[in-house]
């Protein structure tokens, strides 16, 4: 099968570079205002109460532009892929790993995810990530061994392990998704079936929620149904149209390097709104990532998708 987009697919380096800027936007606030959630509400509630709101918001936009369709049957194994990989796995482990770390750091792990994805991609698609997508990754990679210092890690702390864990869980998880949505013969418009994805998500999350964190004991306030509303609104209905229509046309793992501007954003904001103060460790590691998304999706040969 080939994996090379077709023409209706290219899209130009400024959209593309447009489309994950708003991700980063959107996604990159999402983490301090998850934390601020995390303050008065569980951590799996969260996640399926977003995921219900991000939902109808969909569901809304998808009927008032008469684009809310039945999925063909070649369309369930994206919604299966992305729903169940993404929205459920990925979300409920940083929901609940973000309770046991900072933002700051947090998101950084979390955003591991091209470390698993060029190689992954790689075996599977046969994708040959270009000598800056490598670059990329490497620096990546060092800026995050900056911010763990497994050397200088305790391990008896099993709140720290458990939290760092349960992030890089995530990222697998994420990456598997991203792999899969390239992979895919499409049939439907990517914006059709995100409705469907964020639909599945919340059902398959709602027993979870209730096995393990019981029926709702805590009170919305004002503030946290407006958090919420972002993260159901943003984070989810437009992030992830968005993360959709630019997988879709470029490679894996030149998309998820794209992707490393949310932790910079994450990481910035948290500070903002948080009061959190990066040390060194953590900014050098969040301009590695900077440099490694500038080097690889500027430097892209137009074959892959971008043009």
């Amino acid at each position: 099968m080939s994996h090379r987009p077709c023409p209706r697919s290219l899209m130009t380096r400024r959209r593309a570079f447009a489309l994950l800027l708003l991700i980063a936007l959107c996604w990159g606030l999402n983490w301090p205002l998850g934390k601020m959630l995390l303050e008065h509400l569980p951590p799996l509630w969260v996640v399926l109460l977003r995921s219900a709101l991000g939902t109808l918001a969909l569901g809304g936009l998808c009927l008032a532009r008469g684009r809310l369709v039945w999925p063909r049957r070649g369309d369930w194994p994206l919604i299966l892929a992305v729903g169940g990989l993404h929205m459920t796995a990925f979300s409920a482990l940083v929901s609940v790993g973000l309770t046991q770390v900072s933002a700051g750091r947090a998101v950084l792990l979390a955003y591991t995810t091209p470390l698993w994805v060029l190689p992954l991609a790689a075996l599977t698609l046969h994708e040959r990530p270009t000598w800056p997508q490598w670059l990329g990754a490497s620096m990546a990679l060092l800026g995050l061994l900056v911010l763990f210092q497994p050397a200088d890690f305790d391990w008896a702390d099993g709140r720290a392990w458990r939290g760092n864990g349960l992030l890089l869980l995530g990222a697998m998880c994420w990456s598997g998704s991203m792999v899969y949505i390239r992979a895919h013969r499409w049939v439907t418009p990517p914006f059709e079936l995100t409705f469907w994805q964020a639909l599945l998500a919340t059902l398959l999350l709602l027993p979870v929620v209730l096995a393990i964190e019981g029926p709702p004991r805590f009170v919305v306030s004002a503030q946290d149904l407006a958090l919420l509303v972002y993260g159901g609104v943003f984070a989810i209905a437009v992030a992830y149209w968005a993360l959709t229509t630019v997988n879709r046309a470029m490679p894996s793992g030149l998309t998820s390097l794209g992707l490393l501007f949310v932790p910079v954003v994450g990481i910035f904001s948290s500070q903002l709104l948080l009061g959190e103060r990066p040390d060194a460790g953590l900014l050098i590691a969040g301009l590695c990532i900077l440099c490694g998304v500038l080097t690889s999706l500027w430097a892209a040969p137009r074959a892959q998708g971008v043009r």
